[in-house]
């Protein structure tokens, strides 16, 4: 017998599980938490070069090429950790659902 909160997940995870499915959806739900990892890192790296130039000009010889290099580098890893983290939730759930649905269906054989 499937319990109140077992079922609760059946009936929601039939309603978005196609929604959820898409690589637009999947990127777009985890970009705040990925954000959340990444920002503070490109944030410290703009108060450093705004804030005292001249120090960071001393510590890297190649200051300039070397800011569009983090930066991009920073973006890319928010985009992979924001579309890796919600794959592996949809997995998750995904097959939390199948496991459910098995049980379901070896209740419903039994009772017949």
């Amino acid at each position: 017998m499937l319990t109140e909160k077992e079922i609760a997940f059946m009936t929601y995870w039939e309603l978005v599980r196609e929604r959820h499915s898409t690589f637009q959806s999947k990127l777009l739900r985890g970009l705040p938490v990925a954000s959340f990892f990444g920002l503070p890192i490109i944030l410290s790296i703009a108060i450093v070069y705004f804030l005292s130039p001249e120090w960071y000009a001393k510590i890297s010889q190649n200051a300039d090429s070397a800011y569009f290099t983090i930066i991009l580098a920073v973006v890319i890893s928010i985009l992979f950790f924001s579309y890796i983290r919600m794959h592996f939730k949809w997995e998750m759930n995904e097959q939390l659902y199948e496991e459910l649905k098995c049980k379901q269906f070896k209740n419903l054989s039994k009772e017949n």
